[in-house]
């Protein structure tokens, strides 16, 4: 078996670099850090490069369609940004689509535009790298369609976007979009209802099934300062999410989990 590679290696070094977005954006590759963060790059024809494991993890790898290498625990902590590794880190190539509409995107509302569940989240300078994964998240486990990244959101590659969002960066299809009010454009001339999450809304989510029940874009905004009101006026209808108790806001992905499961009940019913 050949010896695990130490954190001086040369190639170590220079994956060590993807790290920085500006790297990243160079050579459009990115680490994706644990299990289920490589089950679901595996998942995605083309996309995992390389996967790089500690020698206790090589026999789970042995079957993987992507070349294996052998890296040190000292090692794989240069890898990884987690506080305790999991052992493995695959090297993927960008996946996402930029601009809107996408052809995943597009392929994925016209797919199900018809059954009336259509569902996408746009998020609209989401800045937190794991407030968005955790949006992707929770937007996969609602069954949406599609996430858009739009306007100065996070990098969709940065390490821990992909490790909040547990491998679903790679089951839905993502958008990539500078410019939110397109991404609303393109939301409304796929026969989306866009529904801006707010906390002073024309509507109240516990009070909205028949607005939830149509096929549906969620707009999110900034973790801070939430949503521009040129933004927000380009919505359909702006949604609240009543306070009954004395916190004054929830969370951007709380609110987004709420938002998005509420749109998978009505859809449903």
């Amino acid at each position: 078996m050949t010896a695990p590679l130490a954190p001086s290696n040369a190639r170590l070094k220079e994956l060590r670099k993807l790290s920085r977005r500006s790297v990243r954006s160079e050579r459009r590759l990115f680490l994706a850090d644990g299990p289920k963060a490589v089950e679901g790059a595996l998942s995605v024809e083309g996309c995992v490069q390389e996967i790089l494991c500690v020698p206790a993890l090589a026999d789970q790898y042995a079957g993987a369609t992507a070349p294996i290498t052998l890296v040190s625990p000292e090692a794989m902590r240069g890898l990884s940004d987690s506080v305790s590794p999991a052992g493995v880190v695959a090297v993927c190539a960008f996946h996402a689509e930029s601009g809107l509409p996408s052809p995943r995107v597009g392929a994925s509302l016209a797919s199900s535009g018809g059954s009336g569940r259509a569902l996408v989240a746009i998020c609209a300078d989401v800045r937190d790298p794991g407030n968005a994964g955790t949006v992707i998240r929770c937007a996969d486990a609602a069954g949406a369609d599609a996430v858009v990244l739009a306007g100065d959101s996070v990098d969709l590659y940065n390490p821990k976007t992909v490790r909040a969002s547990v491998g679903s960066v790679f089951h839905l299809p993502i958008a990539i979009e500078r410019d939110p009010i397109a991404a609303v454009a393109a939301a409304k001339d796929a026969g989306l209802t866009v529904l801006a999450a707010d906390m002073h809304g024309d509507a109240d989510l516990f009070d909205a099934d028949e607005l939830l029940a149509r096929p549906t874009a969620w707009l999110f905004g900034n973790e801070a300062w939430g949503l521009p009101a040129e933004l927000a006026a380009q919505a359909d209808h702006v949604v609240s999410i009543p306070i009954f108790g004395r916190a004054e806001s929830l969370n951007l992905s709380t609110a987004a989990a709420l938002c998005l499961y509420a749109s998978a009940r009505a859809q449903r019913a």
